[in-house]
């Protein structure tokens, strides 16, 4: 028998209301997932069609000539609404289908609606058609595991962040045993065709299948998914043919949300530097916009740095008719001087806090870095491929794999044979602090990149500039400005000559600052008794006035850091009202691409930095995407990943305020604060600012 407590629970939970407050669905997800996004006129006709653009021209290479044969020729095809079509047409357009769609790769808000937009169009053309999910991924397809998606699923999802619905995998269908398994499930299901949702590396398995389902007649249609915004699409001529992937903007407003909060909280208690390390690994697309986003005091992008070239050097070396070639690219050491440089200047005026924002794979723009990664992923490849066993696992610990890399460079000394280690890396390579060198050793990702989201970038960058700092410190150089009203105030309390004193302590001119900056010469209470009887501020054997060092110590930086770092935070948030419309419409787009028989492409709507009455849906062959890239030591055909354009118009406005925001003056921070993602508000956002800045008619 329950006792009267426990009745008394059980029946506060059957309250109504209390029900409603405590229930899994909020009256905002509730409305959430009841809106419908707009769509493409083209989808509000009963039919589409496709039609041809070849004056869109890739330049193909050779080795995807020949591994993708029948789709290699695919050319961009827009899609096109009628409102009646022959009855064959009609006939071919309307039949029944059983369409197969799997996520792959991490989750990006707006996966649901791709859904949601395949089925909603599917149905609507055949109550019959058949949608089926595959489960957790790629391993899906390669083991027949699926549901057949239902129209209760898709409203239970729809415009709600993540995968949850049929859940994702990181597994690539890369070998033929995988391939037969995936092409037996395919035709046992008796699919017509199948959409793979994600980045670069779904993108192009979904070209590999398209090219061995092709005789079999089952149709692989791809979708552009990333939250890093490295999937983008321009053919030979520089046309944009799609902007930005999917994800983008949701997760860029997740991060800088959290990350205005930073700006808002360093600016009250003005104690901390918050350094925020956001998602993308080769392109800082995510940084950018959160810088737009934010206004951070300090933003770097990595395409920046590795396109750096000290000038200082390269002069110096042309006296001497010669070539610097250490002053092309960025180095860790010049990256820490300039972060300091930002940080001596704000303290000097009161300012010792602020927000730096950082991609997570800074470290791979910088020069020396990027030599140990690619010699290391080839060393561990190579051994991998020589060997029985895994690198990581004949070598589990640090120890062991330096010796192992001091053998090498040994062989190479010793026995004058080739070695891609030789001794110069290995000296270079000890000088690192043992922790970052574990990092670059640790174990590859399955497409046998460097993971550097594991590593511990800003400890790295940041153990740099504490260093830095401290010498800095030591040599009088970081100081923290007095604000001159402050200083006046105590020297009044204190009964002290303000003008004598000042003389004493600083060479700060009354007209041009409103901070005080404590000599060079002073870092220690003696030395400031020593500047103090040198002015004639004090005698020898006086004391130091309790408030000439209560304005020496509050000029003493304490420089204190909180680290943070944004990615699977917005990686599964709710899509922004752009990503839930821009999905919703690529599940559109990837059914008419199916429907009028296509194969080999990529869903996309083109001209969206151009806003939603201007978008274009289309489809953009695959194959010639392709190009060759180093992965697990080797050459493969891979989609082309797109790096942040330092030439494009977002850049140049972030680059010009970088002084603005950096705020090292005694005025105000200039923190942007973007507001809440409200999704049912007509002032939200319409796309990110990155497009908007970028749009192709932004100078007409």
């Amino acid at each position: 028998m329950p006792n009267s407590e426990e009745v008394q629970i059980q029946n506060l939970l059957q309250n109504p209301k209390v029900k409603q407050v405590i229930g899994d669905v909020n009256d905002i997800l509730a409305a959430r997932k009841k809106y419908m996004p707009r769509k493409c006129d083209v989808f509000m006709q009963p039919f589409t069609g496709l039609s041809a653009n070849p004056h869109y021209t890739f330049k193909i290479n050779t080795e995807s000539q020949k591994q993708f044969p029948d789709i290699i020729h695919n050319v961009v095809k827009a899609v096109v609404g009628f409102d009646t079509v022959d009855d064959p047409t009609a006939a071919k357009f309307k039949k029944k289908r059983n369409i197969g769609i799997v996520f792959s790769g991490g989750p990006a808000p707006g996966g649901h609606n791709v859904i949601a937009g395949l089925y909603d169009a599917a149905k609507s053309v055949n109550p019959e058609t058949q949608i089926f999910g595959f489960l957790l991924g790629p391993d899906g397809i390669i083991e027949n595991e699926h549901i057949e998606i239902t129209g209760e699923m898709v409203d239970h999802y729809r415009n709600v962040g993540g995968f949850g619905m049929i859940k994702t995998g990181r597994t690539k269908i890369d070998t033929p045993k995988k391939m037969s398994s995936a092409k037996n499930t395919c035709k046992s299901m008796n699919l017509d065709a199948l959409v793979i949702v994600g980045g670069d590396d779904s993108n192009t398995n979904a070209a590999f299948l398209a090219q061995e389902l092709y005789l079999d007649g089952i149709q692989v249609i791809g979708v552009p998914k990333t939250i890093d915004g490295d999937l983008q699409v321009k053919d030979e001529n520089g046309h944009v043919l799609c902007a930005i992937s999917f994800g983008f903007h949701s997760a860029a407003r997740s991060f800088a949300n959290q990350i205005s909060n930073l700006c808002s909280d360093g600016s009250s208690d003005v104690k901390y530097w918050h350094i925020c390390k956001v998602m993308g690994r080769v392109a800082s697309h995510l940084a950018l916009e959160v810088a737009l986003q934010t206004h951070a005091n300090m933003t770097f992008i990595g395409e920046d740095l590795a396109d750096y070239m000290d000038r200082e050097r390269l002069a110096a070396a042309e006296k001497n008719n010669s070539v610097d070639y250490n002053a092309y690219g960025m180095t860790l050491r010049h990256l820490s001087r300039l972060i300091c440089d930002g940080i001596v200047r704000r303290a000097r005026n009161g300012k010792n806090y602020g927000v730096m924002v950082l991609p997570e794979g800074i470290l791979e723009f910088i020069n020396e870095i990027q030599v140990f990664i690619i010699k290391l992923n080839t060393i561990i490849a190579e051994y991998n491929e020589v060997h029985d066993t895994d690198f990581h696992s004949d070598f589990p610990v640090l120890d062991d794999k330096l010796e192992y890399l001091r053998r090498l460079a040994r062989r190479l000394r010793e026995d004058r044979v080739f070695s891609i280690w030789n001794t110069r890396d290995d000296d270079l390579f000890s000088a690192i602090p043992a922790f970052f060198q574990e990092g670059l050793l640790m174990e590859r990702d399955s497409h046998g990149n460097f993971p550097f989201s594991q590593v511990e970038t800003e400890k790295v960058i940041m153990g740099l500039v504490e260093d830095y700092l401290n010498t800095l410190k030591e040599q009088g150089i970081y100081k923290v400005g007095i604000h001159r009203e402050y200083f006046l105030k105590i020297m009044k309390e204190s009964n002290l000559d303000p003008e004598r004193i000042e003389k004493a302590l600083s060479k700060t001119e009354k007209a041009f600052s409103e901070y005080l900056i404590i000599k060079e010469s002073i870092i220690s209470v003696k030395t400031l008794k020593q500047e103090l009887v040198k002015g004639g501020a004090i005698r020898d054997m006086d004391e130091i006035p309790p408030g000439i060092e209560k304005i020496y110590k509050k000029s003493i930086p304490n420089f204190k850091t909180q680290v943070h770092f944004y990615g699977y935070d917005g990686r599964g948030s709710d899509p922004t009202k752009f990503d839930a419309t821009y999905t919703y419409n690529l599940g559109h787009t990837a059914f008419s691409l199916i429907a009028n028989g296509e194969t080999g492409q990529m869903a996309a709507i083109k001209n969206l930095e151009k806003g939603f009455p201007s978008w274009e849906p289309i489809g953009i062959p695959i194959a010639p995407l392709m190009h060759f890239e180093e992965r697990k030591g080797k050459l493969q055909l891979v989609l082309e990943r797109s790096v942040v354009d330092v030439t494009s118009t977002a850049f140049k406005v972030v680059k010009a305020l970088r002084e603005e925001w950096l705020a090292a003056n005694p005025g105000p921070d200039h923190f942007r604060n973007p507001g809440p993602v409200t999704f049912f508000d007509d002032r939200e956002e319409t796309m990110p600012i990155t497009l908007m800045l970028n749009a192709n008619d932004l100078e007409d």
